[in-house]
């Protein structure tokens, strides 16, 4: 069931305070890592070294020190979901329940059903992702992952796992909970909205190279059609979470030849 379909009951601002929330929330968050990633994807094509020879690492180490480099860590976690706070405060006035608007409350019965599609749809975007991955390093045009720069500490599964959840929580609470939910609040058509939370995803990617910003942009495609047609957001995180912490964690674990077969560190 689509709970925001009950939006005409809300007082809702007017539509120009809906567009300025919607600039300041992603002007502080992934409407501006969209805009560095385009930069850094500039950037990559204008360097010596081809694209396809360069790396991008995800969780560096941010301290020499080993506790310090812990604290940096949990405290990078912690600020990079004060955007999703001021989301939802934004999505509460008036009294309205933001957590209910954006599907993250129920019953049990609905939690299980939520887990059940977390994993369908983690499925279905993480194996042809891993494949597009391969394909797009095989052509050169997407750059190495090094998907872990953390020291080898025993924190550092637990904060790899931690970056996992947070970035499951802002990137879906932002580009599709608040997004998708402030567009339709401004009478945008479901089409559209769908597109416009696909394509600032992918654009975020493109410092990864275009083939994987691509990629994305199906994958927000995908997101932002079930959250549309099912009005929950629970599924999307827990798909997410599951991608990012094998992305995070697997390097761990799988063996070095399959890493090195598919470009990845």
């Amino acid at each position: 069931m689509d709970e925001s379909r009950a939006e005409g009951a809300l007082t809702l601002p007017s539509r120009g305070r809906l567009r300025a929330e919607v600039v300041i929330v992603l002007g502080l968050s992934l409407g501006q890592a969209a805009i560095y990633a385009a930069i850094r994807l500039i950037e990559r094509y204008l360097a010596p070294a081809p694209i396809g020879s360069q790396t991008s690492t995800l969780n560096p180490s941010q301290s020499a020190i080993n506790y310090v480099d812990l604290l940096i860590q949990v405290l990078r976690i912690g600020f990079s979901l004060m955007p999703v706070a001021l989301a939802l405060y934004l999505l509460s006035a008036n009294g309205t329940s933001a957590l209910k608007r954006l599907g993250l409350t129920g019953r049990g019965r609905v939690w299980w059903s939520d887990i059940g599609w977390g994993f369908g749809l983690a499925a279905a975007i993480g194996i042809p992702g891993l494949g597009l991955y391969a394909v797009g390093r095989a052509l050169g045009q997407s750059v190495k992952l090094n998907t872990s720069g953390l020291p080898d500490q025993w924190w550092a599964a637990a904060i790899l796992l931690l970056s996992a959840a947070a970035a499951a929580i802002l990137e879906e609470g932002i580009v599709v909970g608040f997004l998708v939910t402030r567009l339709r609040d401004m009478r945008w058509s479901v089409p559209a909205v769908i597109i416009a939370s696909a394509l600032l995803r992918g654009c975020y990617h493109l410092y990864q190279g275009w083939p994987m910003a691509l990629g994305n942009v199906v994958m927000g495609l995908v997101f932002a059609y079930v959250y549309v047609r099912r009005g929950r957001l629970a599924p999307l995180i827990i798909a997410h979470m599951l991608l990012d912490s094998v992305a995070f964690i697997g390097p761990e674990i799988i063996p070095a030849h399959v890493l090195d077969s598919l470009g990845i560190t």
